[in-house]
């Protein structure tokens, strides 16, 4: 029996780069020397499996999407640069920046918003509504995030904009990239690098922003006299962002980056995304100046306008690919030449499989929003919308005294000389305000008892301005009383700010003799 012998040739010259590869498995009938001999007349393989990445040169291109894309990095970008120079007027006491990390004093500022450690909950709850509503939007849109606010591509947008500006559009960048290094690359490249730098520098300046007052800190790093991890930090990322934005780009989002791989999940037969109309475009060919299409030929021109302008460097025309990120410039590009030709727009499209099924058989596509509004795109609404009404409810029923009670059990009572029975409790009280308060505790129960505080006849507790203070209660039972007899009897503590008539209580128990305990007599 003769052998079977299976080449796998590589069909596109992106495959050297890291991006998605066609490939060929020419199958050969024969013996095996057969094969060898067939492998023989191909191009020799590479000595090695990995090479070094092709760097993409995207062309510019107008359009509806590439204007989107613009609004966005202006937005986006402005959000994170402005954000730490914003005032909020807080009252004395406390930071006026709108948006602060305060880790000296363990809080979270927001505007009018203050979140303390204990209300991590908080931060919990906005990851989730952030998972979810990644989820939401992948699923109807596809990598909608990825095309268009994640930071890489914003961050990268605005790199190749700078590129564009000192070194031309892609073709003169191409010609640049291979000229041998002379006066005019290297003043070329000397002013990108530095314009790229200052671009990582603010980028990373503004992130340590965020963590102290702004324009104290901006004192400090102007002078030399800030502390050291802010400038480690700031060098960390601002070289970071150099790099990434810079000359890994599309290198992140393929290995870097595990939401290509995590998409496929999110995505079903529903889902939107970019795709190329290759039933309407195929077969491909030229189209000479002032000549019209072949016969047979599709709008398809084999234009490469598509794949020029691909950020990531590839071709859609290939079908779904890990690569792509759906930023939609190739729908721009395809749209300009269908313009150009005489050809209805849409060759390179947003469209769902059963688009492609519908599109195939001659018959229109669902509407948009019957790709979006269904099972599952509604489940994750929910989800995300009862996330955020339940932080927002409570958000607003949460109350400015915090109060934790903490009975001591060691021992659980103590009884007196009189025969009194004390239970002592550990009082942890938060100050939210920006002043000192004095806090009245109080307690109610069925059972007729005392309360008093450790070092002090009254029942004050004057707690200063955003700060925790610990405070011993003890709680006595006359002798003979029902609370001093019973096992344990329920009490409620409470706690009063008489200057917001604010009132918070914590419920707890009281211990008391065991009868089944044999009697303490003392001698």
């Amino acid at each position: 029996m003769q052998g079977q012998t299976y080449v796998a040739v590589p069909q596109d010259r992106h495959a050297a780069s890291g991006g998605q590869q066609d490939v060929t498995h020419r199958h050969f009938q024969g013996t095996p020397d057969d094969g060898a001999k067939a492998l023989s007349n191909l191009e020799s393989p590479p000595d090695s499996l990995y090479a070094a990445r092709e760097p993409v040169f995207p062309r510019r291109v107008k359009g509806n999407f590439r204007t989107l894309k613009w609004w966005i990095m202006a937005v986006t970008l402005g959000i994170y640069y402005v954000t730490p120079w914003l005032r909020w007027d807080r009252g004395p006491n406390l930071p006026d920046q709108a948006v602060l990390v305060d880790m000296a004093g363990r809080r979270f500022f927001f505007f009018m918003i203050e979140i303390w450690p204990h209300e991590f909950y908080f931060v919990a709850g906005l990851l989730i509504m952030a998972g979810l509503g990644l989820f939401l939007f992948t699923s109807a849109l596809g990598r909608v995030w990825c095309g268009y606010a994640c930071p890489q591509t914003v961050w990268t947008d605005l790199f190749i904009l700078v590129e564009r500006w000192i070194e031309g559009d892609r073709n003169a960048r191409i010609r640049l990239h291979r000229q041998t290094w002379d006066m005019e690359k290297l003043r070329k490249r000397a002013v990108k690098w530095t314009v790229w730098f200052l671009i990582g520098l603010a980028t990373g300046g503004a992130w340590i922003f965020y963590f102290t007052d702004a324009p104290t800190l901006l004192g400090q790093l102007l002078t030399f006299s800030a502390p050291p991890v802010a400038y480690i930090t700031m060098f960390i990322l601002t070289m970071t962002t150099f790099w990434f934005g810079g000359f890994a780009r599309e290198q992140i989002c393929i290995y870097a980056c595990p939401w290509p791989r995590i998409q496929a999940a999110m995505l079903d037969e529903e889902s939107i995304t970019v795709a190329y109309r290759d039933w309407r475009g195929e077969p491909r060919g030229k189209l000479k100046h002032g000549e019209p299409l072949a016969e047979g030929q599709g709008d398809c021109i084999d234009c490469m306008a598509c794949v020029n302008v691909c950020p990531m460097g590839i071709d859609i025309r290939n079908g779904q690919q890990l690569a792509c990120i759906t930023c939609a410039l190739c729908i721009d590009a395809c749209d300009d030449v269908m313009d150009k030709i005489g050809k209805p727009r849409g060759l390179i499209g947003y469209l769902a499989l059963t688009d492609e099924a519908l599109e195939r058989a001659g018959n229109p596509p669902k509407s948009v929003w019957a790709h979006v509004f269904r099972v599952r795109t509604v489940l994750y609404t929910v989800l995300w919308a009862t996330v955020g009404i339940a932080l927002v409810v409570a958000l607003f029923l949460r109350t400015e005294i915090d109060v934790n009670v903490t009975p001591v059990r060691n021992p659980t009572f103590v009884t007196l000389s009189d025969g009194s029975i004390r239970n002592a409790y550990d009082f942890r009280l938060l100050n939210k305000h920006g002043e000192d308060r004095d806090f009245y505790i109080s307690v109610s129960s069925d059972a007729a008892m005392r309360v008093s505080l450790e070092g002090t006849a009254e029942l004050r507790v004057t707690v200063p301005a955003n700060q925790t203070k610990t405070q011993r209660v003890y709680l006595t039972a006359e002798p003979g009383s029902p609370a001093a007899s019973d096992e344990r009897t329920d009490v409620t503590f409470w706690v009063e700010d008489r200057v917001s008539n604010e009132r918070v209580l914590h419920r707890t128990i009281f211990n008391g003799l065991d009868r089944e305990e044999p009697e303490q007599k003392d001698d």
